[in-house]
């Protein structure tokens, strides 16, 4: 997966394979406003350490999450999923 700091890929970018449980931390990325999921599902979180509210995410572009209506939710954390069922 790879994560922008803006809106329509712009900014920061940085390309993750693994869990990462703050972006802040790691990165120094104190805003994710889009993704590019190539492979794999994975939970984003509002808050660091795998904490508050979460989204799904499957493979796929997204250019801009406030448009798809997470305008007061800011992505600080992620995990792939790993089971199947």
């Amino acid at each position: 997966m790879k994560i922008y700091e803006r809106e329509n890929f712009g900014g920061q970018m940085h390309e993750l394979m693994e869990d990462c449980d703050s972006f802040m931390d790691r990165y120094r990325m104190s805003d994710c406003q889009s993704c590019h999921v190539m492979d794999g599902h994975w939970l984003m979180y509002e808050q660091p350490h795998y904490r508050g509210r979460m989204v799904y995410m499957r493979p796929g572009e997204y250019r801009s999450f406030r448009e798809m209506g997470y305008m007061n939710m800011r992505f600080m954390s992620m995990r792939r999923i790993m089971d199947s069922c």
